[in-house]
């Protein structure tokens, strides 16, 4: 009979929450070790926000088909994945840990980087190609990562918070970023929900300044089309409201403070929709927005 494996147990400041992940996956481990050794480690007796374990599946799937199962605070929200997944679905299930558990943050499916202390919005939206271009701009472009998958607003500053995780990238997209100069991919996991997965580390610039917040400035929504013509074209905080809103994860949960954090935060930044057709194009337009003047 194969040998129960040994139980990772460590704690990870991944700003701006203090995270305890246990498993007994070597795939997490490496994990660990590949994306987050340059992450400052937590104070001594911190505060937990959240407990997550990557455990091998119950009884004979110990053995047989081996599972991995994740548990956030002994809780179950999925169904178990092969084993050979173990480490994609630790960071899907932080991702939604953060979505669903983050008190007093308001949380958009959305990817956010700032040039200085001025940050750029990029809602989620399938087909709109934001990894590659979050990866791109953060790669490319010298724009500090906050997040490729989540826009965390603190509504008591109305500053966006840091969490400079890896980069989940599909298909296509692995070998577009993977030719940047300076990304580090890790393996790629095939036949995932997703397609094929792999992740690009958070440069060690944006891990440097991960509590360092920044300002809303722009709200973008890119839209991916190969071989499209470049279009950007001004949106009304109104037309914007409507599609960023069904990108909130947790606004009807916080009631009034999230309905205000919205529009507080909409009340700052200047408004796009972009067409683009290659990542060269996406890039141009993200810097004729923030550059202007628009013509």
């Amino acid at each position: 009979m194969r040998a129960v494996p040994s139980l990772l147990d460590t704690i990870l400041r991944i700003p701006p929450f203090n995270v305890r992940v246990q498993s007994s996956h070597a795939a997490v481990e490496q994990h660990l070790a590949r994306f987050y050794g340059d992450f400052t480690p937590p104070s001594s007796n911190t505060f937990i926000d959240f407990r997550i374990r990557i455990l091998h599946g119950a009884g004979l799937r110990r053995f047989w088909r081996p599972q991995a199962r994740f548990l956030v605070d002994d809780q179950n929200p999925f169904i178990p994945l092969p084993a050979n997944q173990a480490a994609p679905m630790l960071e899907w299930g932080l991702n939604w840990t953060i979505a669903s558990r983050a008190l007093g943050y308001l949380v958009l499916h959305a990817a956010v980087l700032a040039r200085g202390d001025d940050a750029i919005i990029l809602p989620g939206f399938p087909g709109a190609g934001k990894s590659t271009l979050c990866a791109s701009l953060c790669h490319l472009a010298d724009w500090r990562l906050f997040s490729d998958e989540l826009a965390i607003l603190d509504p008591d500053s109305g500053q966006l918070i840091p969490n400079p995780r890896p980069i989940n990238l599909k298909n296509r997209s692995i070998d577009i970023v993977g030719a940047f100069p300076g990304a580090r991919l890790g393996p790629r996991y095939h036949d995932t929900r997703k397609g094929i997965v792999a992740h690009a580390a958070a440069p060690a610039s944006s891990i440097a300044q991960a509590e360092c917040p920044g300002r809303p400035r722009w709200l973008v929504f890119p839209r991916y089309q190969a071989g499209a013509s470049t279009t950007i074209e001004p949106m009304t905080r109104a037309e914007a409201f409507t599609l960023i809103q069904e990108q909130s994860f947790n606004r009807e949960r916080m009631g009034d403070v999230g309905f205000r954090s919205l529009c507080d935060m909409l009340s700052q930044v200047d408004c796009y929709r972009i067409d683009y057709g290659s990542t060269d194009a996406g890039l141009a337009a993200i810097h004729q927005v923030v550059d202007g003047p628009l013509t």
